[in-house]
């Protein structure tokens, strides 16, 4: 089975420049844990997930041994959340993804993810987005329409 009969060709993109809200907002919007970045030509430029929007707010290992006291300050990490939603996308973004053809097959693109642990992956012919692959696509495609 290839690729293009299990992805979603419905993909939610934002810009460069957009603000880090545009991007989260268009994934809770569209029940999404990714938004794609594009540039002008619609060519696909990188990535943004839930992960890269929260994992910034939390504490690293190491504030956590040096200050455990300041390092579970959830109200200051509340107050970095206002902050980081005025960046732009650029600022996080995942650029130059990882991303997989319509015409590979879906267990190769599966494999891929797994080795990557990702979620999704964008699928881009010729350099533009064509669509978004999920677990949930693959798992669907796999065994509820075979």
């Amino acid at each position: 089975m290839k690729v293009s009969q299990a992805m979603s060709s419905e993909v939610v993109s934002v810009s460069k420049d957009s603000s880090l809200k545009e991007a989260v907002c268009q994934m809770v919007m569209h029940n999404n844990g990714m938004v794609t970045v594009i540039d002008a030509d619609e060519k696909l430029i990188g990535i943004v997930t839930v992960r890269d929007v929260m994992l910034p707010l939390y504490p690293d290992q190491g504030e956590y041994i040096h200050d455990t006291l300041h390092a579970r300050d959830f109200e200051a990490m509340e107050d970095n959340y206002d902050k980081m939603l005025k960046m732009k996308v650029s600022d996080v973004m995942t650029a130059n993804p990882v991303t997989v053809s319509s015409d590979d097959s879906v267990l190769k693109a599966a494999s891929f993810m797994g080795l990557r642990n990702l979620r999704r992956i964008p699928v881009v012919n010729n350099g533009k987005q064509a669509g978004i692959l999920s677990i949930e696509n693959i798992n669907n495609a796999l065994f509820l329409n075979h």
